[in-house]
């Protein structure tokens, strides 16, 4: 049963070694991840998975001990999801992490997480809201005491200088799904219009969904710990417990 989440954008610059001179600007955001990752290792779960947007080669399971690296963003930084990159067998899957997961990586290696095993999954943006659905049932049910750690931006139009340029719904849709991660309202993200989140270039939407399925008879509250669009892109932090 999930126990706990926490939810983090996932821009490559939430990395200060990626930001390099800009990386005050996300300080906040920063600190409001580590918080939320407090709100797990409270929980003590028997499993953490960390769910975060990919595209096609990224898609699917990453064990334990799976590499990832920021070289693509011009920073020579390596990471490894969990602790089995010290662990014979492991971190020699054939495919390295999608950077949402790379970020996770970062996050837990920062906070020094060691209180459960940790696996990963990359989600598809196309990836329809009853499957997604019924991932988050799955994943909920793979032991006693389940965490997720939950990757994604909102929208990315809400300025001129966005990736997307602005689009006027995308305030609207942020705060909506900024409403619905503070409440911890399960069917409110479960009814996230994938076609508008697709045209605002969201990348959450999916993983949210899935969150929603693993919460389903959870019973858990949440807090939003973070909400702002520094680049144009909507960030957020909640946690649930």
């Amino acid at each position: 049963m999930l126990v706990a989440a926490a939810v983090c954008p996932c821009p490559p610059l939430l990395v200060p070694d990626v930001a390099a001179g800009a990386a005050p600007e996300l300080d906040a955001a920063r600190a409001a991840c580590t918080d939320a990752l407090g709100v797990l290792a409270a929980s003590r779960p028997d499993l953490l998975v960390v769910v975060g947007p990919a595209e096609q080669s990224g898609r699917g399971p990453h064990p334990e001990g799976t590499r990832g690296s920021f070289r693509g963003f011009g920073v020579d930084l390596a990471v490894a999801l969990g602790l089995g990159a010290g662990v014979p067998g492991h971190g020699v899957a054939d495919r390295e992490l999608p950077p949402s997961l790379a970020v996770a990586a970062w996050l837990l290696e920062r906070t020094g997480w060691s209180d459960a095993p940790v696996e990963g999954l990359g989600v598809g943006e196309p990836l329809e809201a009853e499957r997604c659905i019924q991932v988050g049932r799955d994943i909920g049910g793979r032991a006693a005491r389940v965490a997720l750690l939950v990757m994604g931006d909102a929208s990315a139009c809400r300025t001129l200088k966005a990736p997307g340029y602005l689009d006027e719904r995308a305030v609207d849709f942020d705060a909506e799904v900024a409403r619905a991660l503070g409440a911890a309202d399960v069917p409110a993200l479960k009814a996230l219009d994938a076609e508008l989140a697709y045209e605002l270039k969201v990348s959450g939407r999916a993983p949210w969904q899935v969150l929603a399925g693993a919460a389903e008879d959870a019973g858990l509250g949440g807090v939003l710990l973070y909400d702002d669009a520094p680049y144009g892109v909507g960030y957020l932090v909640a946690a649930w417990s």
